[in-house]
């Protein structure tokens, strides 16, 4: 079984379509979806407590807003799947795109599976938010000497066992090359598989700033100099 980690703050415009798209998809293997409200203040919460979804949803919530990191965490903690994946409820990727990072995993090859996305003119935020998704990456491998394509990426498919295994403590976005890093300090080969991305626009509600990049800098350096254990 598959646990879909969904962390929620302020999508009151987007997170039933969201969750109804997810429960919509087919994928090879059954599946939940864990939300966890990270304190939202837009009627997200409410929203969500109010709705009448099927037994494969589960509801948690924080008090207050910590942090995608935190959200994540909870999530994991609760997941009752073979495999967990991480899936926003920002709507900028494919819920059925989660089939296409199963097959490496239920076939044996690989213990964790990213899914990379293409950035184009209609699909990409910004040519600085793109280059700054390159730049992060190549750093990753430079300090970690590997070569991946797509540290940030949201779609993350692991193991569940081997997910909570990891240390991680990065409250916010920085989880995402977190996990990257402590992945590779644990000699995991990640399978990387295309799948379709289009960025939201800051009016839109995109939430990444430059900030965002320089805390992940600041946690591939920590994770490089300290043990994944």
């Amino acid at each position: 079984m598959l646990s879909i980690l969904m962390p929620v703050y302020n999508e009151r415009e987007r997170v039933e379509r969201a969750i109804a798209e997810v429960l919509a998809t087919d994928l090879p293997d059954e599946f939940e979806l864990i939300i966890v409200d990270d304190g939202s203040t837009d009627g997200t919460r409410e929203i969500l407590r109010s709705g009448s979804f099927d037994d494969r949803v589960r509801l948690f919530e924080h008090d207050h807003n910590q942090g995608k990191g935190a959200a994540i965490r909870t999530a994991l903690g609760h997941a009752r799947g073979e495999f967990s994946a991480i899936f926003d409820a920002d709507l900028e990727y494919e819920p059925s795109d989660l089939g296409l990072l199963m097959p490496p995993l239920l076939d044996g090859r690989c213990n964790a599976c990213f899914g990379v996305r293409a950035f184009d003119g209609y699909t990409s935020h910004s040519f600085m938010f793109v280059m700054g998704n390159k730049g992060v990456t190549l750093a990753c491998n430079v300090l970690f000497n590997v070569f991946l394509h797509d540290i940030m990426t949201c779609h993350k498919m692991i193991r569940t066992d081997l997910f909570r295994s990891l240390p991680l403590h990065s409250p916010g976005f920085a989880i995402e090359p977190e996990i990257t890093a402590r992945l590779v300090q644990r000699k995991e080969r990640i399978f990387e598989v295309p799948v379709h991305y289009r960025a939201r626009s800051n009016e839109e509600g995109k939430k990444l700033t430059a900030y965002d990049g320089v805390r992940v800098i600041a946690t591939l350096l920590r994770c490089r100099f300290s043990p994944a254990v």
